[in-house]
């Protein structure tokens, strides 16, 4: 990493999008179903398929990936 690239010198730095929305419409499941699949809260849920956590729990992503069948680059995406 070059010098003037730490996080504190850039002005953008990117940025993880969610696309657990779209894999649910793809695997045709609900978010309720996928909250009890994954032994989580509905509103846990809601949240990463509105593309709104700001704190990515790997435990919960590790099971949304189990239940779905997937790997983390299928839910998450960065962009710079």
């Amino acid at each position: 990493m070059e010098e003037n690239q730490s996080v504190m010198a850039m002005r953008e730095y990117g940025e993880i999008h969610i696309h657990l929305r779209e894999l649910l419409e793809r695997k045709n499941m609900k978010r309720n179903e996928l909250a009890r699949a994954a032994n989580t809260r509905f509103e846990v849920v809601d949240k990463w398929v509105r593309d709104e956590v700001e704190k990515i729990d790997a435990d919960v992503l590790a099971r949304f990936c189990f239940v779905l069948g997937c790997r983390v680059e299928d839910i998450l995406e960065y962009r710079e």
